[in-house]
């Protein structure tokens, strides 16, 4: 009966070490931003499907980048594939939230990740992110001009929005 609890012992590692979150090199970072400036381009010819394709590589090089991830939403949904975008979206969520656990100091990363809440139709839980960071951080001057400008009602208010929500 020991064979099979080593198996399993073994088996459970594997698992648990595959977990982890790979490093991303320094050569897959430039790689990625090399693609994601394809990508824009792409868009900015409105080749849709390349540029989706693209984006995708670039997320897929740099998952912890919710830029790649916004961006990648935003042509699927020109390309009318809403689960796609917003699977995207929730990534790029993720993304937000990781960065700014790692980084406080980029509270630019909140305001991201709340206008990717709105566009998943959560503007509640998009208020309630930016009143949480900025009761944890009160003398950050970005979430205070955020908040003090009415940042989140506009973002809110903003017809643009309405199609690039899944």
């Amino acid at each position: 009966m020991k064979i099979p609890r080593l198996g399993l012992l073994i088996a459970a590692a594997l698992v648990l070490s595959a977990c982890r979150h790979k490093e991303i090199t320094k050569l897959e970072r430039e790689e990625a931003a090399n693609v994601a400036s394809e990508a824009d381009f792409a868009v900015t010819v409105r080749e849709w499907s390349r540029a989706e394709g693209l984006y995708a590589k670039a997320a897929t090089l740099c998952p912890d980048s919710g830029d790649y991830w916004v961006s990648l939403g935003i042509v699927r949904m020109r390309l009318n594939d809403h689960s796609g975008a917003r699977s995207a979206y929730k990534s790029a969520i993720a993304a937000y939230t990781d960065e700014f656990e790692h980084n406080p100091a980029n509270s630019q990363t909140v305001i991201r990740r709340a206008y990717v809440l709105i566009l998943l139709g959560r503007a509640d839980e998009a208020r309630s992110v930016v009143d949480k960071a900025r009761a944890k951080y009160p003398n950050d001057r970005v979430l205070r001009s955020f908040f003090e400008n009415q940042g989140m009602a506009k973002m809110i208010a903003d017809p643009g929005l309405k199609g690039l929500s899944p």
